[in-house]
Parts: structure tokens; C-alpha cells; sequence
């Protein structure tokens, strides 16, 4: 067995055509579970991604077993051809875009979820708590499938030319303009705004969505995000999630 990943909370391995995801003893049963049942009902909507194999417990921690996919990372062929950035950043969103094309009405709805993030938020007070939850609960509601963490990191490309999809742990159902905020994030985060700028016109305009609804929910998922606890993240994230009207 070959560790792929490894950190507090869980430690990824790969057994032969399988990657072992296993949990702390102390993590939450409930949060194994739902992820579990959100790689089943993702699925069964037909999207290219690993398929779920079993459940188990092992040594006494919790285990979540899926298909093992032979390749490279978007975000490593990223970093090893430059020069095809725009070719890639068109993937991204063309993947992106397919997600949001479908539907699957068991999962959680991401406006609860984003609830609930912004009350444990700790980076922002109350007030500031009050105005982001009030903009949520003020969203449409959709239902489209939002991945929660979709990044160039979560995409395999196999040998084939395949895009393969990973990583359901934060599905839900929601808004398009949420999870597309989130991808924005997560680039500026690893310091590329410059990509950032190029995903956010360009998922707007194979989207057709205004730029603008994507903003609001920026200072939303900054908020939500601060909740993992990422220290080196935390300064970063508070200047996003104060943001009343991002500019």
C-alpha cells in the first residue's frame, strides 16, 4: 500500500486498483457517512468520477473505499505546461459547467450549509455574521450539483485523456455563482490571481452569469472557508469575509 495523502484527520492510500481514504478514530461518524453518500448519489447522475466501493471500518476508524484512476492532476499538468494554461482553464470550467448541470435532490442544499459555516465563523463578529447570513438566506434558490471544492487539484486526467472528478466530501445542491466564488478562492489562495481573473471571465461567460452575482457570494465563502482553520489563511479570509459589497 502506497500513502497518496496523509495529515491530521485522515491519512489516503492506494491498494491496487483502489484509494483507501481512512478517518481518525475520533472523526466524525456522520461526516463519513455523508460523504460516502455523497459520492453514491454524484454518481448517479452520471458524471465521470470514481466509483464508490465500500465503507468499512479498519483498526477501528472509519474507511471510504473508491476506485483507484491512473494519472496527473490538472493542477500538475498546470505546472508542467504553461503554455497550454488557457487550454486547461477551458477544461476547468467546461468540467465545471457540466457539474452544474445536473441535478440530484437527496443532497444537502449548500445554503444550509453555508448557514451553519458563517455561525461558526470566528474571523468576523456578529453583526458582520448577521449581514453575510441575511445575503444567503436573500440567494435563489437552485438546485443545481455543486462540487464545494472544484480546483484543479480535483481533477485526474488518466492516460486516455479522461477527465476524471474527485473529491465529493462538500457536495451539495445550490447555486452555480456559490461554487464558482469558491473555485475564484481557491486560486487566489494558492497565489494565482492572475489564473483567477481568467477563470472568473470565463466561467461567466460560458456560464452566462453575471460576474456580479458570483461577487456576492465571494466574502460568503471566504467566511466558510476560514472555518478549516488554515492559520496561514485566516488574514487573507477575514479581509474577504468583511467585504459587505465586494469590490
Amino acid at each position: 500500500m502506497d500513502i497518496i495523502f496523509e495529515r491530521k484527520d485522515k491519512k489516503i492510500i492506494r491498494d491496487g486498483d483502489t484509494v483507501v481514504k481512512i478517518f481518525s478514530a475520533d472523526y466524525s461518524k456522520a461526516n463519513v457517512l455523508n460523504e460516502a453518500l455523497n459520492q453514491a448519489l454524484v454518481e448517479e447522475t452520471g458524471l465521470n468520477i470514481p466509483r464508490l466501493r465500500e465503507v468499512k471500518m479498519i483498526d477501528g476508524q472509519w474507511a471510504i473505499v473508491i476506485d483507484y484512476i491512473e494519472g496527473k492532476t490538472l493542477q500538475q499538468l498546470m505546472a508542467e505546461n504553461p503554455k497550454k494554461m488557457d487550454e486547461y482553464l477551458e477544461l476547468l470550467v467546461d468540467l465545471q459547467c457540466k457539474v452544474l448541470s445536473k441535478k440530484s435532490p437527496k443532497l444537502n442544499k449548500l445554503k444550509n450549509k453555508m448557514m451553519n459555516k458563517i455561525a461558526e465563523c470566528k474571523i468576523i463578529d456578529a453583526t458582520q455574521r448577521y449581514e453575510l447570513q441575511t445575503r444567503i438566506a436573500s440567494m435563489s434558490d437552485h438546485t443545481k450539483v455543486c462540487h464545494g471544492d472544484f480546483c484543479p487539484s480535483n481533477i485526474i486526467i488518466d492516460k486516455e485523456g479522461t477527465p476524471y472528478i474527485i473529491d465529493w466530501a462538500h457536495a451539495t445542491q445550490g447555486n452555480a455563482s456559490a461554487d464558482a466564488a469558491r473555485t475564484y478562492l481557491t486560486f487566489h489562495l494558492n497565489g494565482r490571481g492572475d489564473l483567477a481573473k481568467k477563470y472568473l471571465d470565463l466561467f461567466s461567460k460560458k456560464a452566462d452569469i453575471p460576474i456580479q452575482l458570483i461577487q456576492k457570494w465571494m466574502p460568503i465563502v471566504a467566511a466558510s472557508q476560514s472555518v478549516k482553520g488554515v492559520k496561514e489563511e485566516q488574514e487573507v479570509l477575514a479581509q474577504w469575509a468583511n467585504v459587505v459589497e465586494y469590490q
